[in-house]
């Protein structure tokens, strides 16, 4: 027999998270998780889905009644997205403009779609005008899929004018809004998105492992009407409905993660006790202070003002600066965690995300004099 492993309890250490995702959870939604877990079918469990889901709405900003939080995270709520829409042989334009767009059209390939990729270079929005040329080219295309947050760049895509497009040509969209829900203005009624999803871990500051999703009734009449079946029997819409939007007795599908919901539900409470447009204003305000303390130390911006996310700020490293060093010391002498690059941009520069919880003005302060410690030639060379 196999003896047991002598390993004791793990205690994590206190960090402050100021990379892209997970963010910092505040206590409060650290204690609604730990409450007593109940039956994910027990009748005030169900209570709780139609709350969040009511709250989501209006992060969201929509009437869809297919609004709620798949059970897993992000990835999957774009794998949902891609294998319910698409059907083999469908032409999808994918704008690709960083690392998630590049996922987006790994899930058109894996879903049997015919990718039309419209690429911008990395750091900047997604060009409207290509978009434009490509439905002029290929009319029948049946969908548009766009990231309007770029979590690997910190670049922010006109997600209105984009669904405008895409509208005017018949197609439906799909948008990544993972980094955006909660941080930045998300208005998917107004915009007109068929399809959109998100993450619990970035600006709604909660624990990662769950993905809102949002569909429009048009999203939901094309997936009822599919030829073929979905490829992902757990990421059907057409068994999930039967669990989140039920009115009668909810359908089994899966055994619901408990915990994380009600933390999820308490972050959504919290969103709604502050107001979104406050969030978002908080969000630009500490944005608007992080961005004069890394300019005094001579860090420059990767995305150019008009279009930069301010829940993840991409900087350039300065040349001679160690990335990996620097970060190794901020997380080991100031607990303090940002992030690295991602693709293209891997080892060029640093991602210094304020979302949610973790946008705070001594957030900010900390930052900055922690970087000012590291580089202190920018320090000298700034005053």
């Amino acid at each position: 027999m196999i003896s047991a492993p002598k390993i004791a309890s793990f205690q994590p250490p206190r960090r402050v998270l100021m990379g892209p995702g997970p963010s910092d959870v505040p206590q409060r939604i650290l204690d609604a998780m730990a409450r007593p877990t109940i039956g994910h079918l027990d009748p005030r469990f169900v209570d709780l889905m139609e709350e969040i889901k009511t709250m989501l709405r209006y992060a969201f900003q929509t009437e869809n009644a297919l609004t709620f939080p798949l059970s897993a995270p992000g990835s999957a709520g774009m794998e949902m997205c891609f294998v319910n829409l698409v059907e083999p042989g469908d032409k999808v334009i994918v704008c690709v403009n960083g690392v998630f767009g590049g996922r987006m059209l790994e899930n058109v390939k894996r879903s049997g779609g015919v990718p039309l990729v419209v690429e911008d270079a990395w750091g900047a929005p997604v060009d409207t005008a290509k978009v434009e040329a490509a439905f002029a080219a290929h009319p029948d295309a049946k969908l548009l899929a766009f990231v309007h947050a770029e979590t690997s760049t910190g670049a922010q895509s006109d997600a209105a004018e984009l669904s405008r497009i895409a509208q005017r040509r018949g197609a439906l969209t799909i948008m990544d809004c993972v980094t955006s829900l909660g941080g930045t203005p998300v208005r998917i009624d107004a915009w007109g998105i068929d399809a959109a999803y998100s993450g619990s871990q970035k600006c709604l500051s909660c624990t990662p492992g769950l993905s809102p999703v949002t569909f429009s009734e048009k999203a939901i009449a094309r997936i009822k009407t599919r030829k073929t079946p979905v490829q992902s029997w757990f990421l059907d819409l057409n068994l999930v409905l039967g669990y989140w939007q039920s009115a009668g007795k909810r359908t089994y599908h899966h055994t619901a993660p408990v915990n994380p919901m009600y933390g999820l539900h308490e972050a959504l409470v919290m969103l709604c006790e502050e107001g979104l447009e406050q969030a978002w204003q908080r969000h630009a305000r500490n944005h608007e202070k992080l961005k004069a303390g890394l300019e005094a130390l001579g860090l420059k911006f990767v995305v150019a003002e008009p279009y930069r996310l301010p829940q993840l700020n991409a900087v350039s490293i300065p040349e001679g600066v160690d990335d990996a060093a620097v970060r190794s010391r901020l997380l080991n002498e100031f607990n303090l965690e940002i992030g690295a690059g991602l693709g293209a941009l891997a080892g060029k520069v640093w991602r210094i995300g304020l979302m949610g919880y973790a946008s705070r003005a001594e957030n900010v302060e900390f930052c900055v004099n922690a970087l000012s410690k590291l580089l202190p030639a920018r320090r000298s060379a700034a005053a």
